[in-house]
């Protein structure tokens, strides 16, 4: 089984658009949407869910009136303004520190799990799906990234797939990370622009970091070819291999509005060639 992890220095690059194509392509692979804080790989694949999995995160003070004598310290030793004259503790402003909790003179509050999100396990018409929800305001998604991809690779163990789609958060932090974890590739989409070249530079510093083997992909190449050329020539000098470059075509935004990959939507369209010839290649590049 081999996996793979598509990113992007940002977000809007492509990278969704290119993971969904990949799954419309692949016969015998597993898909997972890491970017559980924005996910949007299910309005391209529409999963069915099978399962669903409570996400527990950070846990969070809540004060029990019978026991609280109202002394007022919880509310002065809390610096996120959570606990109100009521002595309620508002759950969106919580942090979960504790300072309150370990503090409080009658032991009146108590530390308890909350539920941050949902983990799903559905069923698309190109495969299974792992992918996620966190809830608005919550912390700690890189684990529940780490949660999605533990899912994904469970399932592609039971069911015998020799290919992992990871569908990656965008940027360099925690939940990128947690993505990166126990893959093979990391597939780079980039846009020819000034900034994108200084996202390329900091996505392959991390993929470095972690000894993980980098791909790049030029997404609307044809936009800027100047730019273009300097993304290729950067990935000359470092000895990095060009998977693929994605010409601007109307037919992706097209393929979005009706809910389907570019590829199964006009599968002769100049962006449908190229995503499908980057997959040949990047399939045997994996070997599988």
């Amino acid at each position: 089984m081999k996996q793979i992890t598509i990113l992007s220095g940002k977000g809007g690059t492509g990278k969704t658009t290119i993971t969904a194509s990949f799954a419309a392509l692949s016969e015998n692979a597993v898909f997972a949407d890491c970017d559980v804080d924005a996910s949007n790989l299910h309005l391209l694949l529409n999963p069915e869910v099978q399962e669903t999995i409570e996400f527990k995160g950070l846990k969070q003070a809540v004060i029990d009136p019978a026991r609280c004598t109202r002394c007022g310290l919880c509310r002065e030793l809390c610096r996120f303004n959570a606990i109100d004259e009521g002595y309620r503790v508002d759950p969106i402003h919580c942090e979960g520190c504790k300072v309150c909790v370990a503090n409080c003179p009658v032991g009146a509050i108590d530390f308890v799990d909350r539920i941050c999100g949902y983990a799903y396990i559905s069923k698309t018409r190109y495969g299974l799906m792992s992918h996620a929800r966190l809830t608005p305001g919550m912390e700690n998604s890189g684990k529940l990234v780490a949660l999605v991809r533990q899912n994904a690779q469970r399932l592609a163990e039971e069911n015998g797939c020799e290919l992992v789609l990871v569908d990656g958060p965008p940027g360099i932090g925690c939940p990128v990370i947690s993505s990166l974890s126990n893959v093979d590739y990391s597939l780079v989409v980039v846009e020819p622009t000034l900034s994108g070249v200084h996202d390329l530079e900091r996505v392959l510093g991390l993929l470095r970091h972690f000894e993980i083997e980098p791909l790049v992909c030029v997404n609307k190449y044809d936009l800027n070819l100047e730019n273009t050329e300097r993304i290729t020539a950067l990935c000359s000098e470092n000895g990095l291999v060009v998977a693929g470059s994605v010409p601007f075509d109307p037919a992706v935004t097209q393929a979005m509005v009706h809910g389907q990959p570019v590829v199964e939507y006009r599968p002769m369209s100049p962006a449908s060639v190229a995503i499908t010839e980057m997959f040949d290649d990047t399939r045997k590049l994996l070997g599988v």
